[in-house]
């Protein structure tokens, strides 16, 4: 049960820290009353890459990320931490985050969330559909002497 509501809250980090700011934006335009816990704040994280067929980490650089925690008047805390350095779109999500472990959760499953995942997946399929249009298939022909 534990393990399910851990999996369900990273699954919505995610899709709230990958979120264009903008469009999180108009998703939720006002955000209720909430507390600062930890102002909006940008710094650094190194980023781990994994190379070759074993997967050996190795650090490939570091990436700046924006972090902050809210506590919502009932007391439920959220956190987020977003790519770059958009204080709004760190508070949203983290306001976000708060709202989802309470009973708000269903309506902004709804109404920000599904949409949010709606659009990352149509994204997703625009850029494979990209990529598979400038694939080359390589093949060997047979030669006069090959017969």
């Amino acid at each position: 049960m534990i393990e399910d509501q851990t999996a369900a809250r990273k699954g919505w980090m995610s899709l709230l820290a990958k979120a264009p700011p903008d469009r999180l934006a108009a998703l939720l335009p006002d955000l209720p009353d909430h507390a600062l816990v930890r102002s909006p704040e940008s710094g650094s994280v190194m980023v781990r890459g994994r190379i070759g067929a074993s997967g050996g980490p190795f650090n490939l650089g570091e990436i700046t990320v924006t972090r902050c925690s809210v506590r919502m008047g009932c007391g439920t805390v959220g956190h987020a931490w977003v790519q770059g350095r958009d204080k709004a779109h760190a508070r949203r999500a983290a306001v976000v985050d708060a709202l989802m472990q309470t009973e708000a959760a269903a309506g902004l499953r709804a109404s920000v969330l599904h949409l949010l995942a709606a659009e990352a997946d149509q994204a997703r399929a625009t850029r494979a559909a990209k990529a598979a249009a400038t694939k080359v298939d390589f093949f060997t022909m047979v030669r006069g002497e090959d017969a």
